[in-house]
C-alpha cells in the first residue's frame, strides 16, 4: 500500500424491530459505515469480506463485490456513507471484515473493518 492510501472505518449498528420477528428466531440490524480517506491518493473500494458470528458462535462468512451495488471511488479527504443490514437468529452477535480497495498506483490493500456488535439494547449488558 502506498504511504498515500489510508481509510479510516466507523460503524454505526441499530436493531430494526419493525423488520424482527423474534418469535422465528429473526433479528434485523442495520448498519451504518463511513469510510474516511484520510490520505493523499484518491481510492476505490473493490470487494468486501464479512465475518457474522451470532449469540450461539455460530459464523457466516460474507464476500462480494462493492458494498450496496457500488464500488465506489472515495477522494483525498473525501468520504462514503451507505447502510446495509443483516439478518442473525439470536438478539445479540457481531460483524467484523475488511474491504479490498485499489490504490491511484493500481495496488490493493486491505482496510480492516474493527469487530462491531448487533445487540438489542435491553441484550446489552
Amino acid at each position: 500500500m502506498s504511504d498515500q492510501a489510508r481509510v479510516c472505518v466507523h460503524v454505526q449498528s441499530q436493531y430494526v424491530a419493525s423488520q424482527s420477528s423474534p418469535e422465528d428466531d429473526r433479528y434485523v440490524f442495520a448498519y451504518t459505515i463511513t469510510l474516511r480517506n484520510i490520505g493523499r491518493a484518491n481510492v476505490q473500494l473493490l470487494s468486501r469480506y464479512w465475518l457474522i458470528t451470532n449469540g450461539n458462535g455460530r459464523e457466516t462468512e460474507v464476500q462480494g463485490e462493492g458494498v450496496v451495488g457500488e464500488q465506489p471511488h472515495i477522494a483525498a479527504g473525501g468520504e462514503f456513507q451507505y447502510t446495509s443490514g443483516a439478518v442473525l437468529e439470536t438478539p445479540m452477535g457481531t460483524m467484523q471484515g475488511h474491504y479490498v480497495m485499489i490504490d491511484e498506483q493500481g495496488e490493493t490493500f486491505h482496510v480492516e473493518i474493527p469487530v462491531f456488535r448487533l445487540a438489542i439494547s435491553t441484550h446489552i449488558h
